[in-house]
């Protein structure tokens, strides 16, 4: 398996695979193939060093050793630099008599732009077929590497809007109990606009007023803050890799977003740019993520290698799907965090 960024000639396997996640689970990449083109010319732009931050898209695939592209990620360059991007800050609002001897903490929901200018990890989505071994977390913590070595190309902090609660139907509790009521669409409409980039929607009919959260429904309520079951394991990956939830969530499905700073994620903080040597790791090798440590070239794998003395031996299929050689330069980072000695 490799990732690489994506090429035109990849759009007809990006329909495809929008197609499979269904209406829900991948609003940022939908089913519109004149959406689609217009996202992989902005992704190749932004391969090319052609676009600002604020307009940067770097939009990567999964490829298996057949050519066959089997799953989707991206870097947002910088979140809200174009247009206001929205998010609630889950705080309190205090009420005190001293008279009545009334003392309450009430929940409530702050619209805000805080997250602003933050680059983002999105648009994850590996066919149903492919999700084993080690495909998700390749998928996924490659972008890591990828910000390490051009770490010039993004924000301070990096966040990630994790899917929120809703029903097999699509059906969002918190949507049906907060938005519905000031937007006048389906969920699904709404994170569909969204998604494709419509945002000015929001500022022009979301209410800027800070919402009581004990107004909401007891199931909207409960869903502040929680991931659907399908998204669980990619939040568990990103915790690992150091990402936290700090109060933000999303302003239809009240899912969290997470943060970290950018030069605290384990993949970024703890890669190394090794020389690579072709041969036989071992049977002691460790599983690491590999970048070729080119950015319109780019290419990473997850091989067996041994570490030593600044060098990382690989077997000549890692070499091979690197397109590199004995002598070149790698960025290298163990796929898996490394699990702490018992006391």
């Amino acid at each position: 398996m490799i990732v690489r960024p994506v090429r035109s000639s990849d759009l007809p396997a990006l329909i495809e695979l929008a197609r499979s996640a269904g209406t829900t689970g991948l609003t940022t990449l939908p089913a519109n193939e004149e959406r689609l083109a217009h996202r992989v010319t902005l992704a190749e732009k932004s391969f090319r060093g052609e676009l600002e931050r604020g307009d940067a898209d770097y939009l990567f695939v999964l490829e298996n050793d057949e050519g066959l592209v089997i799953g989707i990620s991206a870097i947002a360059g910088g979140v809200g630099l174009r247009e206001p991007w929205y998010n609630y800050r889950v705080g309190l609002t205090v009420s005190a008599s001293q008279e009545l001897k009334i003392f309450r903490e009430i929940p409530t929901l702050f619209l805000a732009n805080d997250l602003t200018g933050n680059s983002e990890l999105c648009s994850l989505f590996l066919r149903g077929d492919y999700r084993s071994g080690l495909n998700g977390g390749l998928l996924s913590k490659a972008r890591l590497l990828f910000i390490a070595e051009f770490s010039e190309l993004f924000g301070k902090k990096v966040i990630a809007e994790m899917r929120g609660m809703c029903d097999a139907s699509g059906r969002s509790p918190f949507w049906e109990s907060l938005g519905r009521h000031f937007f006048k669409m389906e969920f699904s409409q709404a994170d569909y606009l969204t998604g494709i980039g419509n945002r000015a929607f929001i500022a022009e009919l979301m209410p800027r007023f800070p919402l009581y959260t004990c107004f909401l429904s007891e199931a909207a309520r409960s869903v502040i803050g929680r991931v659907h079951a399908d998204t669980e394991p990619a939040l568990a990956m990103l915790e690992r890799e150091g990402f936290t939830h700090q109060g933000y969530v999303d302003i239809f499905d009240a899912g969290p977003a997470i943060e970290c700073e950018t030069a605290k994620i384990r993949g970024v903080r703890d890669s190394q740019t090794l020389v690579l040597a072709v041969g036989t790791p071992g049977d002691d090798a460790t599983t690491y993520l590999i970048h070729n440590r080119k950015r319109e070239d780019c290419r990473i794998t997850a091989a067996p290698a041994r570490f030593a003395a600044g060098t990382l031996v690989v077997d000549p299929q890692a070499a091979k799907r690197l397109r590199l050689g004995a002598g070149d330069h790698v960025r290298a980072v163990p796929l898996s965090v490394p699990k702490e000695p018992r006391p």
